[in-house]
């Protein structure tokens, strides 16, 4: 299967759903747009990382683990959202280290914050962005990056996700008490991005 190299064309935030945000993949040669859904977490690594003069006060994730590479030689060549299955992208991260080549699984939004910081590219298969691949409206290409998010999600059909399960519409088919149970359980297991989308969800309902 042919590789298709990606450029980041920036992170979308929804003017219509709160706290939804994705990264927008551009085709190096072609018109085609790869939309992600990510975290907040996820999107604020993204951002920092695309600006170069921001320097955040203390080292975020992607940065820690960019440094301990840096200690031990390991370098990150390129990245590869090698599947989609079920509206949900998997990536590898292909590293080396001795001139030895290793791969690592990896979410595509943890794969991309370190793909920036070493300079690494982004690549995915031509079946892949055949399936997801969208061409945005020719009015879209001169907006603002915020306003691609809401025309991509109105178009559900081409549009996925990095981690379906935990989209808004998930949430508004739960009764309130099941949301507040969801949340507490969230919370114990430590898992506090899927926390956030709960209480947001929450809020909406009690405000």
């Amino acid at each position: 299967m042919s590789l298709v190299k990606l450029t980041i064309k920036g992170i979308s935030y929804s003017q219509t759903q709160n706290g939804a945000y994705a990264l927008i993949l551009n085709e190096v040669d072609g018109d085609r747009k790869l939309p992600i859904v990510i975290g907040a977490f996820e999107a604020q690594s993204i951002a920092i990382a695309l600006e170069k003069e921001i320097k955040p006060p203390r080292p975020l994730t992607h940065d820690l683990f960019k440094s301990f590479a840096d200690r031990f030689d390991i370098v990150v060549k390129q990245i590869i959202i090698h599947k989609l299955v079920d509206g949900v992208f998997y990536s590898s991260i292909i590293c080396e280290r001795d001139k030895i080549e290793e791969i690592i699984d990896a979410r595509t939004s943890d794969a991309i914050a370190l793909a920036l910081r070493f300079n690494a590219p982004i690549f995915t298969y031509k079946n892949i962005l055949d399936k997801a691949g969208i061409f945005l409206k020719a009015n879209t290409e001169n907006d603002n990056p915020e306003n691609i998010l809401d025309d991509v999600l109105s178009n559900s059909d081409a549009f996925t996700t990095e981690e379906s399960n935990d989209s808004k519409n998930h949430y508004t088919k739960q009764s309130l008490s099941e949301l507040h149970e969801m949340l507490e359980t969230a919370v114990n297991n430590e898992d506090y991005e899927k926390a956030a989308k709960i209480r947001d969800e929450i809020s909406k309902r009690e405000a």
